[in-house]
């Protein structure tokens, strides 16, 4: 858990970057939300392949450059928002901000938002391995993660209810991480005319191929993220961990699958359990 001291220094930080960090979100074309584990790295960059191509940056990105053209919604001078590669040329490029922030509607203001979700025993997994492998932030057991405030199914449904509500009367396009996998050029074409670019055919299917999961495990392995320090010979502790969808039975027991999807239904609002229909889980009960 954290400190007080690194309490108080977040909390200076934010006071500090709110005010650049509206600014920011007044500019935004659009925003791309989604709680951690949900596959936002890979969304991430399968866009920046496509965008730095369109519009003729004149580098293929890699898992550092990506945030040159898809930037996180924060400071950090690589990741961040001053990393970020601007409009060039005749072909603009639209400033996509990137968060797993909770929802606060003076931050995010009005601007649109693609939302994505993913089957949350998937991600439970996920965030556990995260935080057991990657960040070295947790100790204990699975059934420990699933009661644990901070990352476990409390944090998931808070996030969930609150963008649910923060998406009501916003623009927004909802995408899930098993949509994207099945169909990676439908869905990705849905995401582009949301945002009011008309698809390159050719451009596509490129940047779905660059962003196939092997390749990105080998540009992670030899590279990692920036910002981040762990084993990359260690699978469980790559972000490009699994690449698949409804493999959490390998890791949840059934009692423990069926125990997160009952958080979902007694704890998700109406409109937040309907955001993961979209993953094709049966939430009905």
């Amino acid at each position: 858990m954290m400190s007080l001291k690194g309490f108080a220094r977040a909390m200076r930080r934010r006071l500090r970057d709110e005010p650049h960090l509206r600014l920011a979100a007044a500019r935004a074309d659009a925003f791309l939300v989604s709680y951690p584990k949900s596959g936002r790295t890979w969304l991430r960059y399968l866009l920046s392949c496509y965008f730095a191509e369109s519009a003729r940056l004149g580098f293929a990105p890699d898992l550092t450059s990506t945030f040159r053209v898809l930037p996180n919604f924060d400071r950090d001078p690589v990741r961040g928002i001053d990393a970020f590669v601007g409009r060039s040329g005749a072909a603009a490029l639209p400033l996509i901000l990137v968060s797993h922030l909770p929802y606060r509607e003076r931050l995010f203001l009005d601007r649109p938002a693609l939302f994505l979700v993913r089957d949350p025993r998937d991600v439970i997994v996920s965030a556990y391995f995260h935080a057991t492998r990657h960040k070295k932030s947790f100790s204990g057991d699975m059934a420990a993660f699933l009661d644990e405030p901070k990352y476990g199914m409390a944090s998931l449904t808070g996030y969930l209810n609150g963008w649910s509500a923060g998406l009501e009367g916003r623009p927004h396009h909802l995408i899930s991480y098993e949509h994207l996998l099945s169909e990676p050029l439908a869905t990705v074409a849905g995401i582009l005319a949301f945002l009011g670019v008309e698809p390159e055919g050719d451009i596509l299917a490129r940047a779905v191929a660059a962003a196939q999961f092997d390749r990105m495990r080998d540009k992670e392995r030899g590279g990692g993220i920036p910002g981040h320090d762990y084993d990359r010979n260690d699978d469980q502790s790559l972000r490009m961990r699994s690449g698949k969808a409804g493999a959490f039975g390998e890791w949840l027991s059934p009692d423990q699958a069926d125990l997160v999807l009952e958080r979902c239904r007694s704890d998700l609002s109406p409109r937040a359990l309907a955001l993961l229909a979209a993953t094709g889980v049966d939430l009905a009960g």
